[in-house]
């Protein structure tokens, strides 16, 4: 097998496994099935240049066998979800700091180029916006249960960059902003496929707060492509890069967007975040990614926009994808 791709079950993985494919590369996975679904990758496992194995990236002796056997490696096994962060703190600390932890042990061991996908929780209660790589993070209190992923996966990163400064270990770490696609679950609280859902069933369609918080949201086809670009590029090593769209909507903008593309009659309905998440909830106004210095690196340009992505969620549910 060339390449490792943890998580490669998932929503991202399993698109990035199929860019791989079709790039010319066989593909091992390590995947858990926690958040992932084998039916994502089922048409592709053939033991030949798609090999899954189902077993966690917190099995060392696993992990070190696998990276032994590529030559790069995609680590995107994670806990996913603000809904999974609030209900399962300690798996998720536990899955992303000692997950990266032993992928990092072995790359380093085996000298094997490794990409981290991390996260726009990193920047926090941030206010400058757009998000710049190297920007002040704003963390909320310890006591508040949704920042343990921010934390985690900051600390991922303050992990990959040491093997990259100590051991010159080729890393590349990539902060990914509300990616949206076919196949994905709105079971964790991912916001497009849930409204997409509701939409197509006539359930209300459920806005959590004043509805006036805005997101950027990219299209997996461009995330995916940019990953396995950023591997490639020599100047990206050591880096902490940016990936999403900067098409900004309010979340009450982006429902209402959902109903005029699905011609749903479903009524928008407001729900306070102590009722959706319980008491303490923190959220950010704004998350708005600026792509300067992925467009430097790689001359990226998102090329799908909102309503792209929302069709094509639509046409993924009506497909019968899981939610």
């Amino acid at each position: 097998m060339s390449v490792l791709v943890t998580g490669g079950a998932g929503f991202i993985g399993s698109h990035l496994c199929r860019a791989l494919l079709a790039k010319g590369e066989d593909v091992l996975v390590i995947d858990d099935l926690s958040t992932g679904s084998y039916d994502n990758l089922a048409d592709l496992d053939d033991g030949r240049r798609l090999r899954l194995i189902v077993d966690s990236v917190n099995h060392e002796a696993l992990v070190d066998t696998c990276v032994q056997q590529v030559s790069k490696v995609y680590h995107l096994a994670s806990a996913v979800g603000v809904r999974l962060i609030i209900e399962q703190p300690v798996r998720t600390i536990q899955s992303i700091v000692g997950g990266t932890e032993s992928v990092l042990k072995a790359c380093a061991r085996y000298r094997r180029p490794f990409l981290l996908t991390s996260t726009s929780e990193v920047y926090g209660k941030g206010s400058k916006v757009p998000f710049s790589e190297n920007d002040d993070t704003v963390m909320g209190a310890t006591s508040t249960r949704r920042w343990s992923y921010a934390c985690a996966k900051a600390l991922d990163e303050f992990l990959a960059l040491a093997y990259w400064t100590e051991a010159r270990l080729p890393v590349v770490i990539v902060r990914l902003f509300n990616t949206v696609g076919p196949r994905q679950t709105g079971q964790y609280g991912m916001v497009v496929p849930a409204f997409v859902s509701q939409a197509l069933r006539g359930d209300p369609i459920t806005v959590y707060g004043d509805g006036q918080q805005s997101r950027c949201f990219a299209h997996v086809y461009d995330v995916v492509e940019a990953l396995c670009q950023l591997m490639d590029c020599p100047a990206a090593r050591g880096q902490v890069i940016n990936i999403g769209n900067n098409e900004e909507i309010s979340i009450e903008g982006l429902a209402l967007r959902v109903k005029e593309i699905t011609g749903s009659d479903s009524p928008i309905v407001k729900i306070p975040y102590q009722q959706a998440y319980g008491e303490g909830f923190d959220d950010m106004r704004r998350r708005v990614p600026d792509l300067s210095k992925i467009a430097a690196l790689i001359g990226y340009r998102p090329q799908r926009n909102l309503d792209q992505i929302i069709r094509d969620v639509v046409e993924s549910k009506r497909q019968g994808a899981r939610d």
